[in-house]
Formats: C-alpha cells, structure tokens, sequence
C-alpha cells in the first residue's frame, strides 16, 4: 500500500457545510477499513488535506470521487500525490473525529 495525499478545495462553503455529516461518516468507514491514514480541514476553511493508505493513484481518485463532496461535487480537487512517510510520531493519533 502506499499513501496518497489529497488537496481539495471548497469553492462552496455553504454547500459543504450542508454534505459534511455524510461526508464524515464516509470517512469514518475508510478508517474502519485502514483505507484513510488521516484527514482534516485547513485552519481558513478553503479546503481540506486526505491522506489515504491505498494502491495506488486510480484508487485514491475514485475513493475522492465516491465520497460524499464527490458525489454532490462541492469541492474541487487540486491535487493527488504519492506521499513519503519519512517519519511518523503518535500524538495526534486519535485525537479527533474525521
């Protein structure tokens, strides 16, 4: 497996406010799943960072597209890349709720 990291942007704030309960339950399931490695909204509320744990781009991709932003489309994605886990600590470990 490998990790992906995931840069969306909320061109809808409003919108999105209205899809995040569906949109963390999904979430939710994928750490169930050992699917999402973590995951949270930027400080301003322009977007978020998804880190998933998969095998590959196609996979992060369609797990972005499956989501429930996805299906409704309020966001926008800007970015998917492989991602290096150099080092890994255990402090914010669940700390929060997706």
């Amino acid at each position: 497996m490998a990790k992906f990291a995931v840069v969306i942007e909320f061109p809808d704030p409003e919108r999105v406010n209205e899809v995040r309960p569906k949109h963390r339950e999904y979430l939710a399931s994928l750490l169930g799943q050992g699917k999402l490695y973590a995951t949270g909204p930027f400080v301003d509320n322009t977007g978020a960072l998804l880190v998933y744990d998969v095998a590959d781009e196609a996979e992060a991709r369609r797990l972005v597209a499956e989501d429930p932003y996805g299906q409704e489309g309020v966001v926008r994605v800007v970015s998917v890349k492989e991602w290096n886990v150099v080092m890994e600590g255990t402090a914010g470990k669940g700390a929060g709720q997706p």
